[in-house]
Order: structure tokens, then C-alpha cells, then sequence
């Protein structure tokens, strides 16, 4: 009871408490199962190496590996790089101002940092002879996307 009593008469600017610290820490793949949500809404183009279906369900496979992030954590924010495929015909510059703004917006909102730098890059050509000889599954996948 003595210890409470003794700080009756002081002001609580007078106590000097250590700051409380808050971390949290959001790993590279909820970065990236954002930014592929965020694609898979965008049509005219792919993640290289097949569809977002698995990605999406959270199936292990290398097919996310065409995003890649970069924490910075002094500055509290992310750099993304996108590797895609595009579809013949479509505006290059028009799809990519659009893939920008999209994962910049979708990255700030549900992370809450800044998004310092979105980069794509279209790999290669999506044309209609190459879904005619593609297999089913991704036939199928990029019909429901085009």
C-alpha cells in the first residue's frame, strides 16, 4: 500500500516509464497472395508460370515466383516487382499504368505502408495460338480471364 500512496501526488508526466514499442511484422508471401488477389481482378494478362488458382487456394508452387517484395523497414514501406505475361493486343504502357495503381492501392490499404515502387515487367506474349496449343487446365484459366 505505501508504494501506490507515494505516487498520489504526482503528476503522471513526472513518471518516466519506458515507451511501449509496437512491431508488426507481415511476411513476403501475404505481400504476395495480396498482389496476386490484386492481378487475378486485372484482365489481359498472367503471372508467369500458369494460372492464380493454386496461389490463390495457398497450394506451394513456384508459380508466385514472378513477385517479389522488399520490406524497408526504416521507411516503413515495400518495393514490388511483377514478372507477367500480357496478352496480345493490349495497350503495354495503358496495362501497366493500371497494374501500378491497382497493387499500390490494394499493398497501402491492407498493409498499411507506403508503396515506394511498382515495377513490372511483361515477360512474354500471350496469344491466341499459344492458348490453342496450351494445356487444358490452362486453357480453361485463361478463357475465364479473357
Amino acid at each position: 500500500m505505501e508504494k501506490r500512496d507515494s505516487f498520489l501526488g504526482l503528476n503522471k508526466r513526472d513518471l518516466n516509464l519506458p515507451e511501449t514499442t509496437y512491431v508488426r511484422d507481415i511476411e513476403t508471401r501475404v505481400f504476395q497472395g495480396i498482389v496476386a488477389q490484386c492481378l487475378s481482378k486485372i484482365e489481359g494478362i498472367g503471372l508467369i508460370g500458369g494460372g492464380l488458382i493454386d496461389n490463390l487456394l495457398g497450394i506451394e508452387s513456384e508459380r508466385l515466383k514472378g513477385i517479389f517484395v522488399e520490406q524497408d523497414e526504416k521507411k516503413h514501406s515495400v518495393l514490388i516487382r511483377v514478372e507477367l505475361n500480357i496478352l496480345y493486343g493490349v495497350s503495354i504502357p495503358e496495362k501497366a499504368e493500371e497494374i501500378q495503381n491497382k497493387v499500390a492501392e490494394e499493398v497501402s490499404a491492407f498493409s498499411g505502408l507506403h508503396v515506394a515502387m511498382v515495377h513490372v515487367v511483361f515477360k512474354s506474349l500471350i496469344t491466341n495460338k499459344a492458348l490453342l496449343t496450351a494445356p487444358e487446365e490452362e486453357k480453361t484459366e485463361y478463357s475465364q480471364r479473357f
